[in-house]
């Protein structure tokens, strides 16, 4: 894999560069009227228009569909923009979305506000309950879609499981890998369809640029690219070179940030102010054997953990009464952080925390909140790679304080 996340992709120019070059071109010139036309017909191959094709994008594709062992990946200019494209791709009024009640506030945004309201019926189940898949499954249903890991819990779906389900019924399953990454796992070796990325967190790795991806077969990736050119849900050729170089360092990024996760998530489940911790690392937690065996990298449970804190029930006047409820219990630890980024966005090398009740998850309804499981006292953590004692000894400012 690292040899293919530094080498795959790349086609070098005349000029004989080592590293790969960007190329910011809107447009691309012909050596004749007939020469342009038979670009734009197909029947010579070449770049058109860079809403359509860029170089530099197609090298960040290349790579990227390697990554995942997929027959090609086509580029969006976020993580959104994958999704939203394969909703168009893959589905028409009257159909049937079958998704993980486990997602990210933005995706269930899109399927309930502007899906269904195109005549796509939505329905939601938990993602881990194999037998409510089963029993959801209607016959319009088109496209099964998960998280795994989920956001902001970190569940894991039987990807083996709904593979074997979406295939009895003619389904395409789409799996999110953004908090796996093909360094940990590869859904698509695991019987998904179309894998989506927002390339915008661990496959840029810094948190720099915006863009996102699909990866599947030619087929269903040349649907998938017709939505991209025709609606300019397009990447950039200079986030696609960021995420290109991204690329070269995943593996080594993500095996550290996966043994950071590890240590942290030790110290949080042994912390006496601290609830709950969710993440399949620790032994104890019910997907901790499946996640085994879908990620392939030894002890990579990936680097995103919800942690729920313990509000005050103290009744001394000194105590702190912002303490007493889950949320504000929530956002003093958030706040009681020296270090660690308070900020909505993940998989950066900066540690990052946030409150998904009140951020990300804000504008789902209590009760879709309750569904999803996010509580006013769980936080979000994205362990980055910092020192690990370092990391450790910001969260504990706040939870020894509590």
């Amino acid at each position: 894999m690292q040899t293919i996340a530094v080498r795959a992709g790349q086609h070098r120019t005349d000029e004989g560069e080592h590293s790969e070059p960007i190329f910011t071109t809107s447009s691309y010139v012909y050596t004749s009227a007939a020469d342009a036309a038979a670009h734009f017909d197909g029947t010579k191959t070449g770049n058109v228009y860079s809403r359509h094709t860029n170089p530099s994008v197609r090298t960040f594709e290349r790579r990227l569909a390697a990554l995942e062992n997929g027959e090609r990946a086509v580029a969006t200019a976020s993580g959104m923009g994958a999704i939203l494209t394969m909703c168009l791709a893959y589905l028409k009024a009257g159909d049937h979305l079958l998704a993980a009640n486990q997602l990210f506030g933005s995706s269930m945004g899109l399927f309930n506000n502007y899906m269904a309201k195109f005549g796509v019926e939505v329905s939601y189940v938990d993602c881990f309950d194999n037998e409510a898949w089963a029993n959801a499954v209607q016959p319009n249903t088109k496209v099964i879609y998960c998280e795994s890991p989920s956001n902001p819990l970190a569940q894991i779906c039987d990807i083996g499981y709904l593979s074997q389900l979406s295939k009895a019924n003619d389904i395409l399953l789409v799996v999110d890998n953004c908090f796996g990454t093909p360094a940990l796992q590869r859904p698509l070796d695991l019987g998904a369809d179309v894998v989506i990325h927002s390339a915008t967190k661990y496959l840029d790795g810094q948190g720099r640029v915006l863009g996102g991806a699909l990866v599947g077969s030619d087929k269903l990736m040349q649907e998938a690219f017709t939505v991209v050119r025709s609606g300019g849900i397009s990447m950039s050729p200079f986030n696609a070179w960021v995420f290109t170089k991204g690329l070269e360092t995943l593996k080594l990024r993500m095996q550290a940030h996966c043994a950071n996760a590890n240590q942290v998530a030790q110290f949080l489940v042994t912390h006496p102010n601290v609830s709950a911790v969710h993440f399949s690392g620790l032994s104890d937690h019910p997907s901790h054997e499946l996640t085994k065996r879908q990620h392939h990298m030894k002890d990579g449970y990936g680097a995103i953990m919800g942690f729920e804190v313990k509000a005050s029930d103290s009744t001394n006047v000194n105590d702190n009464p912002n303490n007493h409820d889950p949320k504000s219990a929530a956002w003093h630890v958030i706040d009681s952080t020296q270090m660690v980024s308070i900020t909505n966005n993940l998989g950066d090398a900066k540690t990052t925390i946030t409150h998904p009740a009140t951020t990300t998850h804000f504008r789902l309804s209590p009760e879709a909140r309750a569904e999803a499981g996010v509580k006013d006292g769980l936080i979000r953590l994205s362990v980055g790679l910092e020192d690990v004692e370092d990391i450790i000894k910001d969260l504990a400012r706040g939870l020894d304080s509590l």
